[in-house]
């Protein structure tokens, strides 16, 4: 079933500000909330859906990557995305829509559990160089990650301050009836244990750095600065947490003769007087090998050769982008007396005199033609 739009789930406009957007999900969190619709699953649904759209649109690099990729821009094997988000992730940044420090729970006079808050690791961030060519195909890259875990012979016990919660709650009464914030825990941090033991290797919280090589697909069309997340390949947390992502931020390396705009590709082809004049054909670079092409006697200088599908995937699956090749007319800067005197000879006559036909557009007419 294909994903539904962000800005319809939140029901706002592309143009939204920052604070419309969160009105707007303040407002679908209060609707669906777990403890206002008990063992309603389509309630629950709308709940998460609600959530990662908010975690998408109020996050601006996440935004400008959905604006322009849509849900592609969070799709991928690995695990990487925006979406799929868990009740953990919800309630991690609820205090920031509701003005408390972390999970919400119950109107009227019962309040439920809300859902446990479990301690989220911290994330790591790694980037990762890929050729155009790895671009092009997509790739699985084999990345050595140094991430926290708990350390082997550690143990934990039940924090006496929030009874194993990780939260201490908050009764305050509003519009909307009496409303139950929580916020973590001061004492364990929010982790619902203090460390019984641990091994003199471990740091304060129980972890020790390891190293771990992580296998991450990356798929064909990510362009420079995407982020795509691992999941659950950052630090681990203490005690029951839940471990913290991996952020690959993707680098593009730059080729020796193709360059990248968008999906298409441009190749400058230099060919000789003679063969502009005489017609030849010549073996260029494209992101899956070389492939020879005809340049046709006559071709004039600023000529643009258009190899279909032999360009980027789209990100968004919409195809391939092209291959732009431009053929420039190398002008010779010495010549032997010969040379000159046939030249000279040539002044005058009529096939060396221009004359542009119609097909022969202007500088500003490929412009606009490799834009449209």
């Amino acid at each position: 079933m294909a994903k539904r739009d962000y800005y319809e789930i939140l029901g706002v406009s592309k143009g939204a500000t920052a604070t419309e957007i969160k009105k707007a999900y303040r407002k679908m969190a209060l609707k669906y909330h777990p403890d206002k619709n008990p063992d309603d699953k389509d309630a629950e649904a709308k709940f998460k859906e609600a959530a990662e759209a908010y975690e998408v649109l109020s996050n601006d690099d996440k935004k400008a990557r959905y604006d322009q990729f849509g849900h592609q821009a969070f799709e991928g094997a690995g695990g990487f995305g925006g979406g799929g988000m868990n009740m953990d992730d919800i309630f991690s940044h609820f205090g920031d829509i509701f003005g408390g420090g972390g999970g919400f729970s119950g109107f009227g006079g019962g309040f439920g559990s809300g859902g446990q808050r479990r301690v989220k690791g911290s994330n790591l961030r790694i980037r990762v160089t890929l050729t155009l060519e790895e671009i092009a195909n997509g790739v699985e890259k084999k990345i050595k990650v140094k991430r926290k875990v708990q350390a082997p012979g550690t143990t934990y016990k039940t924090c006496s301050t929030c009874n194993g919660s990780g939260q201490v709650a908050r009764v305050t009464n509003t519009i909307l009836g009496r409303m139950q914030t929580a916020s973590a825990c001061p004492t364990c941090g929010g982790a619902g244990q203090s460390i019984d033991k641990k091994p003199a290797d471990a740091d304060a919280q129980g972890l020790k750095p390891t190293e771990e090589t992580v296998s991450v697909k990356i798929p064909a069309g990510v362009v420079d600065n995407m982020q795509l997340k691992v999941s659950g390949k950052g630090n681990e947390a203490p005690g029951n947490g839940i471990s913290g992502d991996l952020l690959v931020v993707i680098e593009e390396e730059d080729h020796a003769t193709l360059k990248r705009e968008g999906d298409n590709l441009h190749y400058d082809l230099y060919v000789s007087l003679p063969d502009a004049v005489l017609g030849t054909s010549k073996e260029i670079d494209t992101v899956t090998g070389k492939v020879r092409i005809k340049v046709e006697a006559g071709v004039q200088s600023g000529k643009i050769l258009r190899l279909r599908g032999k360009g980027i995937p789209s990100i968004n699956g919409y195809g391939k982008g092209d291959l732009l090749v431009h053929v420039n007319v190398w002008t010779p800067k010495t010549l032997s007396k010969q040379q000159k005197e046939f030249f000279e000879n040539m002044k005058n006559d009529e096939h060396f005199e221009p004359k542009p036909e119609s097909s022969d557009k202007s500088f500003f007419e490929k412009v606009k033609d490799m834009f449209s």
